[in-house]
């Protein structure tokens, strides 16, 4: 019988960002179905998730993709997240926030990242002991002089695609060195899922070039965009609205939830949230249409298809959690429709 190699994937226990861990499980040829995917147990002491004299925490597979870089040994990624020895959630556990996983909910997440050289701790590109001609001309680059490492994106984009990854895109940021994937799915889980997976992706194929992938939301201090994962979302409702009233009270509910989002959109946020470089002020709130440096953006094809589309929160920094994300807004976006939905009932009385 085939053995199986299943790469268990799960996220420690740092903080104030958590980093991802993996371990390899050889099984009897896998089908693919998460289902049959063991719990497997670790040591949570080494991962700041458990002591040593009660060490014992617990991987529940909860997604399984084809693993690219082991088809020809039947590889899997499994995606895991961590219980406690009692089968509870472990406090670090943020898929398990996720209350109301609704899959009328569609979500884009944005991710940014910076590629680092180890050799001068600074971007790739970046000359060693001093920078590099002033942003402008690194978006969407192509050439020598202004793209670096293209060949690790492009490696990555392939093996996200060869592993069932819905991935929509990919581009050259602002920054130097600086990149982004586009990853497209409904539902809160499984659009953390395949972030997560496609960060693990990311940072496997960083070793094999030697480079360091850095997801600090400001990895560069001074004139230098920093990284965010904005969240593009839309539900059933935004999809067939057909009046900007609605976008425009999902947005003014969004705003009256500051601390609670920006609680959840990443640590050190503020370092790149500071009203430049196309963001908003973390302790500021606004909207408006192809404004990107608002905290939400409308964008212009939602106005153009009769205000039926999505929204961008651009506040989530590049390190935030997208599980956490995901669920806060489920959350404020159904409170909104509820208000709505409320007010038109008193109206009518």
């Amino acid at each position: 019988m085939a053995k199986s190699k299943l790469e268990y994937i799960w996220l420690d226990g740092y903080h104030p960002t958590q980093s991802l861990r993996s371990k390899t499980r050889i099984v009897e040829d896998f089908s693919g179905d998460v289902a049959d995917a063991p719990i497997w147990s670790f040591d949570g002491s080494s991962t700041e998730q458990a002591t040593g004299d009660s060490s014992d925490c617990l991987l529940k597979p909860v997604a399984a993709y084809p693993d690219p870089d082991r088809l020809g040994g039947n590889g899997w990624l499994i995606m895991t997240e961590v219980l406690n020895a009692d089968g509870t959630p472990h406090e670090s556990n943020g898929r398990a926030t996720i209350s109301d996983d609704d899959n009328d909910f569609w979500f884009g997440f944005e991710q940014e990242y910076t590629i680092m050289d180890p050799d001068t701790d600074l971007p790739l590109g970046f000359p060693k002991g001093g920078y590099p001609s002033p942003q402008g001309p690194y978006y969407t680059s192509v050439g020598t002089q202004n793209a670096f490492g293209r060949e690790l994106v492009e490696e990555h984009l392939q093996l996200c695609l060869e592993a069932g990854l819905n991935v929509e895109g990919i581009n050259g940021e602002v920054m130097m060195g600086q990149w982004e994937f586009q990853i497209f799915a409904k539902g809160a889980c499984s659009a953390g899922d395949q972030i997560w997976l496609g960060r693990y992706l990311l940072e496997r194929t960083a070793e094999k070039y030697g480079l360091v992938i850095n997801l600090h939301p400001k990895p560069i201090k001074g004139d230098w965009n920093g990284s965010g994962m904005h969240a593009n979302f839309s539900n059933d409702a935004m999809r067939k609205a057909g009046n900007k009233k609605t976008f425009v009270t999902i947005c003014e509910e969004f705003g009256k939830h500051i601390p609670e989002h920006i609680g959840v959109y990443g640590a050190d946020n503020d370092q790149r949230l500071t009203g430049l470089h196309e963001t908003q002020s973390i302790d500021k709130f606004s909207y408006g249409t192809s404004d990107r440096g608002a905290s939400i953006r409308i964008p212009i094809g939602t106005v153009e298809d009769g205000w039926k589309g999505r929204l961008e929160d651009r506040r989530p920094a590049s390190n935030a959690d997208p599980y956490k994300v995901a669920a806060v807004i489920i959350k404020t976006t159904k409170k909104a429709l509820r208000g709505k939905a409320k007010k038109r009932v008193a109206r009518k009385r």
